[in-house]
């Protein structure tokens, strides 16, 4: 999506509580940042527990921006739980030139029929990558690549480089979770399919 100078990109992540989406957002927020953007990441605080419905937000933007507020009208739309399309209209404000990036096992057109939306629709397994490349399902690592890739609002190769760089600081005392990581995301990027 082209945007003018200093237009935001705007980004609405919808998950649970411990599934990271919140974690995906700040990720995300940190490689805009090293990127040369201006950026804001932030949750949506409530009364969250574990499970419970939570949402977060990204803004970028090329030079300074002065709005703060939550989103109504994003760009991308996030869903890193499937079951949330049941309980929570994510579609809500969605822009159609836009697109909603979703963990799923369905196909963009077996979204487009559950949820209407006309613009793209991004689809990734993200449970599945992650009990491949971690061996426990922690879908926020290939949502936020999922989200790059959808989105291009950051270099997928600065990207890639920025994430190895912050889990080897995240992860230095389990180096294991660092190639398991990084496998998530590329692998991620790679099976990302929009429609």
């Amino acid at each position: 999506m082209a945007k003018r100078l200093n237009e935001a990109v705007e980004i609405r992540w919808h998950g649970r509580g411990g599934q990271g989406a919140k974690t995906a957002c700040l990720l995300l927020a940190d490689c805009a940042f090293n990127s040369g953007k201006h950026v804001q990441g932030f949750p949506e605080y409530g009364p969250e527990r574990q499970g419970a419905p939570i949402t977060a937000y990204n803004r970028i933007t090329d030079e300074h921006y002065k709005v703060h507020s939550n989103i109504y009208k994003p760009d991308y739309v996030v869903v890193v739980d499937e079951t949330l399309l049941k309980s929570v209209d994510v579609t809500s404000g969605l822009k159609d030139s836009g697109a909603l990036i979703i963990n799923t096992k369905k196909s963009p057109e077996e979204i487009r029929r559950i949820v209407g939306y006309e613009g793209r629709i991004g689809v990734i397994d993200a449970e599945k990558i992650s009990m491949e490349t971690l061996g426990r399902n922690f879908p926020n690592t290939p949502m936020l690549a999922a989200v790059v890739k959808v989105s291009k609002v950051i270099d997928q190769k600065k990207f890639v480089d920025d994430m190895q760089e912050s889990f080897e600081h995240k992860f230095r005392r389990k180096p294991q979770l660092i190639e398991g990581n990084m496998k998530a995301l590329v692998k991620a990027l790679e099976e990302v399919k929009v429609g």
